[in-house]
């Protein structure tokens, strides 16, 4: 049904339960594509003795890199990126599949609701503690609980793990390079597909995953995105779910009309001006980000 596509950067124990969520937890046969970041820790070895589908590359390629070369490897009509610190909890793809059947359009992305163990300022997101690490992750609480706290579908709205078909993805060129290595590349898919018409986002209520919350992004140099977002689009990220991503649901199915493409604020302007005379946004961060010879796309 899905090709599931998940980067990891030395995440070992977390991929495995990641893993086994999707292989206890799915309803379908889903394609797994895994890249292994350095895998020095032990997964490059792990993934061998599983047969998971793989590539590899010595240096942390980000996320970008990663799952836009994934999802060249791809098989299936839908691409899910799913992070390697999330499991999967029961009926989770059921439901995605339930939301694409009633979507009126195809051009659409839908998205799991999460559940995070912590309030980490995520409105998005649902509250529940079954473990902060694997050593203290609780299947059987996990399985009895997870439903409890109902939540309806959000529309206009972006969250993750993301579900999208691979045709869009394709034309779109899937996540933007130069958000290396990943912070707002998320919201500059929506608007890459906001541009191309698409005006159902969809976090359905039902599909739940649980999240351990940042334990990638926390070791790594992290870009400056909503700088890159608002030099590229001219305007910022906030204006943008503002202005036009939280309207989306009241447009669902139809033709954009006339105007809803977005166009450059006067902050947006401002903005774009200043880091445009002071600073050298995406390149300076891709420059900083890659300090280690090796870094650039190299995969085994």
């Amino acid at each position: 049904m899905f090709s599931i596509l998940i980067p990891t950067w030395n995440n070992l124990d977390y991929l495995k339960l990641c893993i086994d969520g999707i292989k206890r937890h799915s309803a379908h046969d889903h394609e797994i594509l895994v890249h292994v970041n350095d895998g020095s820790d032990g997964t490059l070895e792990w993934v061998r003795s599983t047969g998971l589908r793989h590539s590899h590359s010595h240096e942390n390629l980000g996320i970008c890199l990663a799952v836009n070369y994934l999802a060249t490897q791809a098989s299936s009509d839908w691409l899910l990126y799913l992070n390697d610190d999330m499991v999967c909890c029961p009926g989770w793809d059921t439901a995605l599949i339930d939301a694409t059947r009633d979507t009126p359009d195809r051009l659409a992305m839908f998205f799991s609701t999460l559940i995070e163990p912590i309030d980490a300022g995520n409105t998005l997101a649902v509250v529940q503690d079954f473990g902060r690490t694997p050593a203290e992750f609780d299947w059987s609480r996990l399985r009895a609980n997870y439903l409890t706290q109902p939540r309806a579908d959000i529309f206009g709205q972006g969250s993750q793990p993301c579900l999208v078909r691979r045709m869009w993805w394709q034309i779109v060129g899937g996540y933007s390079i130069e958000y290396g290595p990943g912070m707002s590349s998320d919201i500059d898919l929506l608007m890459k597909l906001w541009v191309i018409g698409c005006r159902n986002y969809r976090i359905v209520g039902d599909s739940r995953v649980y999240h351990f919350v940042q334990k990638t992004t926390k070791r790594v140099r992290r870009n400056r995105g909503g700088r890159t977002f608002v030099t590229k689009w001219g305007l910022t990220e906030r204006q943008f779910k503002r202005n036009f991503l939280s309207k989306a649901d009241s447009i669902v199915g139809a033709t954009a009309p006339v105007g809803t493409i977005p166009h450059a604020t006067f902050l947006g302007k401002m903005r774009r001006a200043t880091y445009g005379i002071f600073h050298d946004y995406p390149l300076e961060d891709l420059a900083a980000w890659d300090s280690a010879p090796g870094k650039h796309l190299s995969i085994g």
